[in-house]
């Protein structure tokens, strides 16, 4: 367990910048180097100590920043909060900062970061339909308001249509704002509300924005939000594709949902004072689902993580948080956005795929993926080189040598520049036509990208082969081939991306992260018409869809689906909502064996999927449910050794010393974050803790509430897993029931984790709980 104190750390942070600010000043001719250069901090205030005669909170923290000492760099109010934290962001010195510190009522500074941004077949996939399931049961989301925080919305896209829906709802208390680019007429009845957050990233960049290149509106000219928004809640699109590819009809996961964007993210990143403000806001408007696929590089402590603090205070007001993993797999715990009262998502594949096969001068074929849409290499064949003796094995635009280039098709290794670029850089250099291939980190995961010339990505498997058949024959020739979209049952799908984010979870391994897994590869939704479907300046194309994946995807997805569930079933808090998209989840493809991760070709588990597979007819019903509140949070935080000072910084209130006593009263003792009401369990043994006991309550939310659950466990060998009782009787005037599960194992270190599941079941529901094992060398008080 923590050290119960938690101060330190923030004191550490801050200690730190001072640091660098002081040895990075010695260049005296740089302001942005000197101590007392400006910049951004987040300030956590206590609510509850503005003076009386203070009109407003905006009122007193003018008058502090009125108070700190001067500075030859104006002090700036940027942001006030009052729903997802409560304080204020300014520009301020680091000494300014420092003293901040030390004024009744501040809680924290932290100084603000960046983050980043982490795309007609999918609704098909997941077994949405108009004739049963979760779409007629929830009327499509209908009413329900989702809060995309992103790059903003390119509004004229027919995914926004607002034809067929009913009045805006009469809760919503947003609005659009209108600019020279972004008219009144750009909301409609699906685009309900617009904003732009920018002065975080103003302050950061010390300069006017280059509206040439982005616009200060909330019209988006990256393409990011676009995407995410109509994945979301876009609605039903007749003859859909993008470049001829993934023909169909497009629908987002909540076809009546109206969608509020709120614009966050900028060319240098998504700043943590703008995304707060941008949650703040979202609240008050009348959100239901955050949907947030942006996140740092790696997982921060809870108390200096904005997204997680933010999302506390939107679970506050009974809204769910949906964040993406990130996309820094297949790397163990680098999952991001993992605080248990946010949704995380990593992403899989689906069954559609866009062959581009390599056939080569002995006419063996290898398989690729591509969206390239102009004119095609013909049959005959071309010299094949590999870039690596051309110059660079990466294709970095200027680094190939013509001469050994023009006319033949590349070989490039995948890594160190973008995908695209590499095939531009080819282009540049005189070549016809390229093979992307992927490394061991990338293994057989195949993205399909618009190339700007004749190309295909292979696996590494491929990749390999095609490169011995160069290094061994002494005239290789190749060609391309493009077969547009296919969609069948081979390769099997889901699998899991390798660019997917995934655990154990680096700050708190008792809680399994990420949650679920949804389409993340090769999606296909609306875009901006600001920029070409690569995101570069190179490319003059512009579409109305286009295709791209990441965990950026895959989290809209499952928004979307939360929005449904949401629909459904109002009454739900965000933890019931969240359990029924866990415990509903499945760990199969539809060949039906166990889920594969593509980084390494081998069955994924738990800590690469979560609990599985999002099932959206199944979260409908999902059985029992584990639910939990504000006050079980603070529980988990209590856990962890967080003080009330900590915690204050969350429930943004002055926190007695003794709070964990009290919310131990009325919740009972959580004696490790493994006794969270999770929906999953993570177990860490170690020499001295050989048995672990958690403790889970479930609710029923079946049809009948007259029920009776058993349960069966899943046992990897090594461990014995024991359920007290084994059998949960449901009656009308009781739908809650407690339960204790002991883990149990015989060995005193296993290097490599293992993996089981507890599932309860009354004949109609399988409620299923992954269950993730790990052994550390040690004790746990070195944990």
């Amino acid at each position: 367990m923590a050290s119960p104190s938690h101060l330190s750390p923030l004191l550490v942070v801050f200690s730190l910048f001072l640091c660098i600010a002081s040895a990075t000043s010695s260049d005296p001719s740089s302001d942005h180097y000197l101590i007392d250069a400006p910049r951004t901090f987040i300030v956590h205030v206590s609510k509850s100590h503005k003076p009386s005669f203070f009109t407003s909170h905006h009122h007193w923290y003018t008058s502090i920043i009125r108070s700190l000492p001067s500075s030859p760099h104006p002090s700036k109010l940027l942001y006030t909060y009052g729903k997802s934290i409560n304080g204020f962001s300014a520009t301020l010195t680091a000494s300014q900062a420092s003293k901040l510190r030390g004024i009744r009522g501040v809680v924290s500074v932290v100084p603000d970061q960046p983050r980043q941004l982490h795309t007609t077949r999918t609704y098909q996939f997941l077994g949405l339909t108009d004739n049963f399931g979760l779409w007629p049961n929830s009327d499509y989301a209908e009413d329900v308001v989702i809060g995309v925080l992103d790059t903003g919305i390119w509004p004229e896209r027919p995914s926004f249509s607002g034809a067929g829906l009913s009045r805006v709802p009469s809760g919503w208390k947003g609005i659009c704002e209108t600019a020279k680019d972004f008219p009144a007429s750009a909301c409609n009845g699906k685009i309900i509300g617009a904003r732009s957050f920018y002065k975080g990233y103003l302050a950061a960049l010390g300069k006017p924005i280059d509206e040439s290149k982005e616009s200060l509106s909330p019209r988006d000219t990256e393409g990011h939000g676009t995407h995410t928004s109509s994945t979301a809640a876009g609605a039903v699109v007749s003859n859909a594709s993008f470049l001829h590819y993934a023909p169909g009809e497009a629908r987002g996961m909540a076809t009546k949902a109206r969608i509020a964007a709120y614009k966050i993210c900028w060319s240098l990143g998504c700043y943590d004072s703008d995304i707060l403000a941008a949650m703040d806001q979202a609240i008050s408007d009348g959100v239901h689902i955050i949907s947030l696929s942006v996140g740092s590089s790696h997982a921060s402590p809870y108390f200096l993580d904005s997204i997680a603090i933010g999302s506390f205070g939107a679970a506050q007001h009974g809204v769910l948080v949906s964040c993406s993993a990130g996309n820094s797999g297949p790397d163990a715990y680098t999952a991001t956005n993992i605080a248990p009262w946010i949704l995380t998502v990593g992403a899989s594949t689906i069954d559609r795929e866009f062959p581009a096969d390599v056939i080569l001068g002995d006419d063996r074929i290898f398989n690729g993926v591509s969206l390239y849409a102009g004119d095609s290499l013909g049959a005959s064949k071309l010299p094949l080189v590999y870039a690596r003796e051309a110059g660079d094995r990466y294709c970095h635009e200027g680094k190939l040598i013509p001469k050994k280039v023009e006319g033949t098709i590349v070989v490039c290794d995948r890594g160190g520049n973008a995908r695209v670029e590499k095939g531009s850089a080819v282009k540049h250099a005189g070549g016809f036509g390229m093979v992307l291939a992927n490394l061991e980190d990338s293994g057989e995961e195949l993205l399909a990208d618009s190339h700007l010339l004749p190309a295909t990505m292979v696996g590494q498997i491929n990749g390999d082969k095609i490169k011995e058949y160069i290094k061994s024959t002494e005239n290789p020739t190749a060609t391309i081939v493009f077969r547009g979209t296919v969609i069948g049952s081979s390769p099997a799908a889901p699998k899991v991306a390798a660019f997917s984010s995934r655990g154990p979870n680096i700050l708190n391994p008792e809680i399994l992260k990420p949650d679920v897994i949804a389409p993340g590869v090769n999606i296909l939704a609306g875009w901006t018409g600001f920029i070409g479907p690569t995101d570069l300046e190179i490319d003059p194309r512009r579409v109305e869809f286009n295709i791209i994946s990441g965990t950026s995807m895959s989290c809209p997805h499952v928004s979307g689906i939360a929005a449904l569930l949401r629909k459904a079933y109002p009454s739900w808090s965000p933890a019931a909502i969240k359990s029924a998209l866990i415990t509903t989840a499945y760990d199969v493809d539809n060949s039906g064996e166990t889920l594969r991760d593509l980084a390494t070709g081998e069955e994924s588990n738990p800590f690469v999927h979560g609990a599985g597979h999002v099932d959206p007819n199944r979260a409908l019903n999902p059985g029992l449910v584990y639910d939990a509140g504000v006050n079980d949070y603070v529980a988990f935080l209590c856990s962890i050794g967080y003080d009330s000072a900590l915690i204050s910084i969350f429930v943004r209130e002055p926190t007695s010393s003794d709070i964990c006593a009290k919310t131990f009263d009325k919740i009972g003792a959580l004696i490790s974050s493994g006794d969270l009401n999770y929906p999953s369990f993570s177990v860490v043994f170690d020499s001295n803790r050989q048995v672990v006991k958690y403790k889970r309550v479930v609710t029923n939310v079946g049809s009948e509430t007259d029920a009776v659950y058993e349960v069966s466990v899943s046992e990897p060998a090594g461990v014995d897993i024991k359920v007290s009782p084994s059998r949960l009787v449901f009656r009308a005037d009781n739908q809650k029931q407690t339960f204790e599960v002991t883990f149990t194992t015989s060995v005193d270190y296993i290097k490599s984790s293992r993996f089981g599941s507890v599932v309860w079941t009354d004949g109609t529901h399988r409620v299923r709980s992954p269950v993730a094992f790990k052994w550390r060398t040690g004790s746990a008080a070195s944990m």
